[in-house]
């Protein structure tokens, strides 16, 4: 919250301790945790030291922003791992699919061509990262996990916030609510090492 308080105030000083410093201890509560699947941890803990990377990148004097995206396209890249890891129920990979098609359908397409037409060269990217966002919200869809799940989507929604911000309109109290989101999707995920 005080991450939140100082993106929301402009406090900057504040925002470089607080924003890392959210992943460092969300490394320390997955490390802690007796998880249901112990294979899953390491990559979910690989899933939050890339995110604290991307954090750092995205926060730079001057931004980093394809280096973040890597960051987070890796991080995303460990979560799917994790999550495959523990099964995936058919059913709701199915519907998990369907969810991810609508998300990129509704909003991703608008969001890739609008960074398409602000730099040519994050046309790649933007697109690459969209589809793996996307597989890992249909993989935790097809845990069932219900931490799992509201996790992916938070994560989701905070990128489309993210994306839609940056590129297609600013949003009013745009980066409180991406950092919100974002907080809560990585807190949600670390909370269902208990269950997957």
């Amino acid at each position: 919250m005080a991450d939140w308080w100082a993106v929301g105030t402009g406090r900057r000083k504040l925002e470089w301790i607080a924003k890392p410093l959210t992943m460092v201890l969300l490394i320390g509560v997955a490390l802690a945790l007796d998880p249901a699947t112990p294979a899953v941890r390491g990559w979910f803990v690989v899933a939050l030291l890339f995110s604290l990377v991307g954090d750092v990148f995205l926060m730079m004097e001057r931004e980093q922003f394809i280096l973040g995206l890597a960051s987070f396209l890796v991080a995303h890249l460990a979560y799917i791992v994790g999550l495959v890891v523990t099964g995936l129920t058919l059913v709701a990979a199915l519907f998990g699919v369907g969810a991810a098609v609508g998300g990129i359908m509704l909003i991703g397409r608008r969001i890739q061509r609008a960074a398409a037409r602000s730099d040519p060269r994050l046309a790649p990217p933007v697109l690459a990262y969209m589809v793996v966002i996307s597989i890992m919200l249909a993989a935790a869809i097809a845990t069932t996990n219900l931490p799992a799940v509201a996790g992916a989507c938070f994560f989701y929604a905070s990128d489309g916030i993210l994306g839609w911000n940056r590129f297609v309109a600013p949003i009013r109290g745009g980066r409180v609510m991406i950092m919100a989101t974002y907080h809560l999707a990585q807190a949600l995920l670390v909370v269902a090492l208990v269950s997957l």
